[in-house]
């Protein structure tokens, strides 16, 4: 399948002149795209309407969907990959006319009152006194949620492999035991060092890329089952990855719908 690059400049926060409050943009893209690093004079509500996307800010690695949104600040420089197919949006949020809700990046989920503001704002026509109590709600709903899927990738040398291998074949079946053998070290090293670079297990993390994975493939088209079976998911992961990658609570649009 072909694939697109797409460069955009990097920007210091406010470094453009964005006199708006709130402004919206959606596309269906229709190649695999990536995006090389940039970012943006304002602030930016990334999320989907359809199919699953990655963020990526140095090391850290963030999953978006239809449920679980990011929020990036302005001038944060990030890159980011969509499969085709993937309906994504974007709200920009002024840099001087609102605040920004994190200093960092930060999942936001998407909850059916915030998706429906901020639909409500694309409606042509939409009169700037409604307009403005419309900004306002987004602006009072809008908050980090404690939901994420994100991973720390580790880069020290000793760590480096596991991670690579992981990550291109989350279903590698190695355990923590088996890599300490084939790096030459105990497995306490490997447990110290994965609890240093990520702030998690080693059990954990690679839970978590199976389940970023997993919601790759379940916006592609697998199924359930299938996904399970070639992830390794344990019973948990396999009940959390397919509600992280639909709309939240029943929303009953298609995947196939388009705009």
């Amino acid at each position: 399948m072909t694939r697109e690059t797409r460069s955009l400049p990097a920007h210091a926060p406010g470094a453009v002149d964005t006199p708006f409050v709130i402004k919206g943009y959606d596309e269906v893209v229709t190649h695999d795209t990536l995006w090389d690093a940039h970012s943006h004079p304002f602030h930016e509500l990334l999320w989907n309407e359809r199919g699953a996307s990655s963020a990526v800010v140095g090391e850290r690695v963030w999953t978006i969907t239809p449920a679980l949104g990011l929020w990036m600040p302005a001038g944060t420089l990030h890159s980011g990959s969509a499969a085709a197919g993937t309906w994504f949006r974007a709200s920009f949020f002024g840099f001087r006319t609102t605040s920004s809700i994190s200093d960092t990046p930060v999942a936001v989920e998407i909850t059916p009152l915030l998706r429906l503001l901020l639909e409500r704002l694309g409606e042509p026509g939409l009169a700037a006194s409604s307009r403005a109590a419309t900004e306002a709600l987004v602006l009072d709903v809008l908050a980090p949620s404690p939901r994420e899927l994100l991973v720390q990738v580790p880069t020290s040398g000793l760590l480096r492999p596991i991670a690579d291998a992981v990550r291109e074949d989350p279903g590698d079946r190695r355990t923590l035991a088996d890599w300490a053998s084939e790096l030459g070290v105990s497995t306490r090293t490997v447990t110290r060092a994965f609890s240093a670079e990520t702030g998690t297990s080693f059990v954990r993390w690679v839970a978590t890329v199976r389940a970023q994975h997993a919601i790759g493939l379940l916006t592609r088209g697998w199924d359930v089952e299938s996904v399970v079976q070639y992830e390794g998911l344990e019973p948990a992961r396999r009940e959390h990855a397919p509600d992280a990658a639909r709309p939240p609570y029943g929303r009953r649009r298609e995947w196939s719908d388009r705009p």
